[in-house]
């Protein structure tokens, strides 16, 4: 994503967003909310003059609208943001209109913007300057092709067949011909991971194909195929090495810090109650919250007061894994400075 800052005073002031992909989209979709003033040049059916002998449907003609937002709808499948509000500024005010946010659809949002805001808008543009990752995961007779999305991995294939373990070497070859057609549009890198020699011997038939030429390929050892194995490999920090975006692995590695010390009795604390209680103390290190959690009005408060303790926040996104576990503990939790004797109770 590519994004131009205008004058802002107090936080307060416009954004230029550009975006270049789905990932920022997503972006999008948590960055403007309900009551923000949103600039866009859209198509409005503009009133004609009828014919007398034929009537015409209106013309949709480009115009600059400023839509007051009521409502943000993001569609995966279809690669779009649909931001719904009324007209204040443009042509027909007053009246209700849906911008069709695609990529390469540039919007400027009005807005009081926090520190979170922030961080996401710089996040995006940073990794806007990395090629697309992919991990294939792979053992005897399946194999998952994943993309990896900035609000986590999105499953591009899985392919199976039906020799199973310790199919002829014959029937393993044409498994390895279909599994490398689905690897010929990736240029940038690719991480092959799965447990035992499968991945291994993959990657020497790799090297055979001339047709499949990804800028590199990483190899990681894990314990299982599937999104379980995504988990794995970001756990172990590849992503960081080849596309330098630290989220998804601070994501898989907070919450692990997070369950150990729930299940240790150690220094955290898990639910609004407890964090409210952790923050009163001054206790809190580290804030995990989820992006559906940080809309609501009392958990910005209660944010805002950890930051002013000089907390870190760390929004985790719930279309992952590790931010649908925070989300099923309370949607936030607490690392802590110390120990303050609370019970925990999402």
């Amino acid at each position: 994503m590519k994004a131009e800052f205008c004058d802002l005073e107090r936080s307060y002031g416009e954004v230029r967003l550009f975006p270049e992909s789905i990932d920022d989209l997503w972006h999008i979709e948590h960055l403007v909310q309900p009551g923000d003033l949103v600039f866009a040049t859209t198509l409005r059916s503009m009133e004609q003059v009828q014919d007398r002998i034929r009537p015409e449907k209106p013309e949709k003609r480009p115009v600059r609208l400023g839509i007051r937002v009521e409502r943000v709808e993001f569609d995966q499948a279809g690669s779009r943001l649909r931001i719904l509000g009324e007209i204040e500024h443009g042509v027909d005010t007053g009246a209700h209109h849906t911008l069709n946010v695609e990529p390469g659809y540039e919007i400027s949002v009005i807005r009081t913007w926090s520190k979170q805001d922030m961080e996401r808008i710089e996040r995006a543009v940073k990794a806007a300057l990395f090629e697309m990752v992919h991990i294939l995961t792979i053992e005897e007779g399946e194999a998952v092709l994943f993309r990896m999305r900035q609000y986590g991995p999105e499953e591009v294939v899985c392919l199976r067949t039906g020799s199973g373990k310790g199919g002829e070497g014959n029937e393993r070859m044409l498994f390895y011909e279909d599994v490398s057609h689905h690897l010929s549009h990736i240029t940038g890198p690719l991480i092959i991971a799965g447990p035992g020699f499968i991945k291994d011997d993959f990657v020497k038939f790799l090297k055979g194909k001339p047709d499949v030429s990804p800028d590199s390929i990483v190899v990681a050892e894990t314990r299982r195929i599937g999104a379980g194995a995504v988990q794995e490999v970001i756990g172990l920090g590849l992503l960081e090495k080849i596309a330098g975006d630290l989220q998804l692995q601070r994501e898989v590695c907070l919450l692990d810090e997070l369950l150990a010390g729930i299940s240790k009795s150690g220094p955290v604390a898990y639910g609004s109650g407890e964090v409210v209680r952790a923050v009163e103390y001054g206790a809190v290190s580290r804030v995990l919250v989820t992006d559906t959690m940080i809309r609501d009005q009392v958990i910005k408060g209660l944010i805002e007061r950890a930051e002013s303790q000089n907390a870190q926040v760390v929004v985790f996104s719930t279309r992952f894994d590790p931010g649908k576990q925070l989300e099923a503990l309370g949607g936030i939790a607490a690392i802590l400075r110390f120990p303050i004797g609370q019970k925990n109770n999402p």
